[in-house]
């Protein structure tokens, strides 16, 4: 269990209260939504610092949050003894050294994913953890708290439906970067639903194939779509649809079937318009309003320590998978993953 403050421990710097003065790196998009969800929506928790590279945009998180101190170093930030954990959603590439920097200071930290960009960099971060000797990270897989998933599991673990054969998922975004690389289909969407096989599964995937078929004319040179074909080591069969300019709106949704019956998570709202012959409903522009509920139980889990969010391990595997995944779709051939056994801090 990742478990924030050790119990009985008043965090430094909150008078008494036992209110966790979290530090924030990265106040872009996700980092400003999570400031404002610790600072409204969030039990036990404030924003005790920021920082970002654009000091204007911290300077706006920090009085929308109350009043926390703006940091010109990300790195004092972390030693500070007021913070007493810290949140990183700074770009992709610095993951891995505020993670290290979290973990040499013993304090816990809740990383947007990946975990780091590379698989060598994810197993720093392991190596790092487990000689620390208990974990202090947890990656942002913030589907495993959204409710639609969490009941699908539930489901599964009920047996009514009979063990579970396929998933089929879908996953579409407005417009993307007009010619990012290909790979970040993968590495930067499609990754939320290597996490989530494995999670609703229990099982690690064993084999992916990726195909990429006629591209968007709108995708400005980016193989888009493309359909990820995963299979785990029990034998159950995870398609993936990934199209990141799909134009009409965000959409995520997918439909497990079993031995005995099929389950299918749809796409908020539930609430649907009819008129003028017409039978509608709003799709959101992007992520945040699909997965707000999700966002603020994984951070309230955090803060509680209730330690149901992914690991560094299942950081790791996200990534591992993700690169064979980008191997089959740069070869076009069918790869098998051999996953490393898990090691022990994460087995408990």
């Amino acid at each position: 269990m990742t478990t924030l403050i050790e119990p009985g421990h008043v965090p430094a710097g909150t008078g008494g209260t036992g209110v966790k003065r979290i530090g924030i790196i990265g106040t872009g998009i996700m980092g400003a939504d999570h400031a404002r969800l610790l600072t409204h929506a969030v039990s036990g928790a404030v924003v005790g610092g920021v920082f970002d590279l654009d000091d204007e945009r911290a300077r706006g998180v920090a009085g929308a949050s109350g009043g926390a101190e703006v940091f010109t170093d990300p790195y004092a930030l972390i030693a500070d003894d007021a913070i007493d954990a810290v949140l990183i959603a700074s770009s992709d590439a610095t993951h891995e050294e505020y993670v290290l920097a979290c973990v040499a200071a013993g304090k816990p930290v809740l990383c947007e994913k990946p975990l780091a960009p590379t698989v060598d960099g994810c197993a720093r971060i392991l190596d790092a953890e487990t000689a620390h000797g208990s974990r202090l990270i947890t990656v942002g897989f913030m589907r495993r708290f959204d409710p639609g998933y969490t009941d699908l599991k539930a489901l599964l673990a009920t047996g009514e439906i009979g063990a579970p054969l396929m998933l089929h998922n879908v996953h579409r975004n407005p417009a993307a970067v007009p010619g990012m690389p290909s790979a970040n289909l993968i590495t930067n969407s499609a990754v939320h639903e290597l996490d989530i096989t494995r999670w609703l599964f229990d099982d690690e995937i064993s084999e992916v194939a990726v195909h990429a078929p006629r591209s968007s004319g709108n995708a400005g040179g980016t193989r888009d779509p493309q359909l990820l074909v995963l299979t785990t080591a029990s034998g159950v069969l995870s398609d993936v649809e990934i199209f990141v300019n799909a134009r009409y709106g965000y959409e995520v949704r997918c439909e497990l079937v079993a031995e005995t019956g099929t389950a299918t998570l749809d796409a908020p709202p539930p609430t649907s318009v009819r008129r003028s012959g017409l039978h509608a409903r709003e799709l959101p522009a992007d992520w945040r309003p699909r997965f707000a509920e999700a966002y603020r139980l994984e951070l309230q889990d955090w803060i509680d320590g209730a330690g149901q969010g992914a690991t560094a391990w299942d950081g790791f595997a996200a990534t591992f998978v993700a690169q064979a995944c980008v191997k089959a779709l740069e070869s076009g051939e069918r790869y098998t993953v051999e996953m490393p056994s898990t090691p022990e801090l994460y087995r408990r």
